[in-house]
């Protein structure tokens, strides 16, 4: 985002009104926000000041002052997004949720949570732990992630293939509209056929839509059995009928298959870094967690399915975990990103999806693109490959080279129909590169959508799209 694009500064009387909505502690401005972590790829909070509600009506209150002065707002959660969406330029308001973190209902009965939407992932998860419960949703930034953050930007992670992305995982939402309305759907039901679902227009919307502050979560039973393990195979075709061979097996109880490639497993295993379980010169490798209730039959019908799978020749080595530290050990190679971005300068990452069955034909046709362009491009692929998500990490292109490294990334995604962004959303990242994935006409339903709830355009300006007056 260009600071020319920047407002006018915020007025110093919006300033003392919006003290008065949420007190001295609940506003902070000059060094205070400047001291503030930004997020990731942003070097600081533009802002001129970040309010603190504790409450939807003080959400509610926020918004109105701001609509009716038309100020721009821009909702922070954890930070921990990957597109930029959170950045914010002079003359805008960041209205952090941080402080609307309670756990207010959980009902073994029915299986569900309601949650203000500051919650941090894994605080929930600590909490339902006690219940026997848990809520599913499982990525790297899950102790500083917010549920509210995960719904805005419909998070995925590990266990996609399982449980599905956070769209799946939300029965209700309340959330407060630009003019201040608060549009509170709570619903606790999986089956409600009511006419328009409503959470849908802002779960995924990045806060361009509207303020969730609530959200009834759908809750499941604690797994009581763990199984873990990694295997590695020459040819890619081995990953994808291991894949549906262990899907079919396991009898529903897969919840994870990642792809790791050569090159992102050697850059994390080795002296100084993560113990390699397996030798580091196969082309590609998996991890794979079964989850179930019983851990004795379980582990036996894991090392039976993956017995068979061996004879077939869906891999050509594999290590299970044969315990705690040890699975931990295993996806610690996965989730560890510090040595791929230090090693991988300039560093940029994206994260796409496509059908499982082009995968191979687009890792091959991204390598070649890059590797035309830059010789000694640095690049490694891994993802949720279950839930056809890759993950590219990229070192090329030098300070001013992250278009060109863009259009070899989605370029060649346009003819497959595979999307920009998987799970981290648009931001100002990837809006420029809507258009590969999104129609004309989509896009000015979109675009119908914002001015239709956000006439004012306050909320979140210029992300996802950018609106015509």
């Amino acid at each position: 985002m260009n600071p020319a694009d920047a407002f006018p500064a915020v007025s110093a009387v919006l300033i003392e009104q919006l003290r008065e909505i949420v007190g001295d502690a609940g506003l902070l401005t000059g060094g205070e926000v400047a001291s503030r972590y930004p997020g990731y790829f942003m070097d600081r909070i533009g802002a001129d000041a970040i309010v603190r509600p504790r409450t939807t009506d003080e959400v509610a209150a926020i918004l109105r002052l701001c609509s009716a002065a038309g100020q721009p707002v821009v909702v922070h959660g954890g930070m921990s997004g990957w597109v930029r969406a959170t950045e914010t330029r002079r003359g805008e308001i960041a209205l952090s949720l941080e402080r609307m973190a309670a756990i207010g209902t959980i009902d073994p009965v029915n299986r569900t949570a309601t949650v203000q939407a500051g919650v941090v992932l894994e605080t929930l998860e600590t909490e339902l732990a006690g219940h026997g419960l848990t809520f599913p949703l499982d990525l790297g930034g899950r102790g500083s992630c917010q549920l509210g953050g995960n719904a805005s930007t419909n998070a995925g992670g590990m266990r996609v293939i399982r449980y599905g992305m956070m769209r799946e995982q939300v029965l209700g939402v309340e959330a407060v509209l630009a003019d201040g309305r608060v549009i509170s759907s709570l619903n606790q039901m999986i089956k409600n056929n009511t006419g328009y679902d409503l959470k849908q227009l802002f779960i995924g919307s990045e806060g361009t839509l509207g303020v969730i502050t609530r959200l009834v979560l759908r809750l499941r039973e604690r797994p009581t059995s763990s199984n873990t393990a990694i295997v590695c195979a020459a040819k890619f075709d081995q990953m994808v009928n291991l894949l549906r061979f262990v899907d079919q097996g396991f009898g529903g109880l897969l919840s994870a298959f990642e792809l790791i490639d050569n090159s992102f497993y050697r850059v994390n295993t080795g002296a100084g870094k993560h113990a390699p379980p397996l030798s580091a010169d196969q082309p590609y490798y998996a991890i794979i967690e079964m989850l179930g209730s019983q851990q004795e039959r379980d582990t036996e019908l894991f090392e039976t399915v993956l017995g068979e799978a061996g004879e077939r020749g869906y891999f050509d080595d594999a290590v299970l975990a044969r315990s705690e530290s040890q699975r931990q050990q295993i996806w610690e190679i996965r989730e560890d990103l510090e040595h791929v971005v230090r090693e991988f300068q300039p560093f940029y990452a994206f994260d796409v999806s496509l059908p499982v069955g082009d995968m191979q034909a687009y890792i091959a046709a991204v390598t070649d693109r890059l590797k035309q362009r830059w010789p000694e491009v640095k690049i490694a692929f891994l993802g949720h490959m279950g839930d056809g998500n890759l993950h590219i990490a990229i070192g090329a292109g030098g300070a001013d080279g992250r278009h060109r490294v863009e259009e070899c990334v989605y370029e060649p995604l346009r003819p497959i129909g595979g999307s920009i962004s998987a799970e981290h959303g648009i931001g100002l990242e990837k809006k420029p590169w809507l258009d590969v994935s999104r129609s004309g006409p989509e896009r000015g339903l979109m675009a119908e959508i914002k001015r239709l709830l956000d006439p004012g355009n306050i909320l979140n300006p210029g992300k996802i799209m950018d609106m015509r007056p």
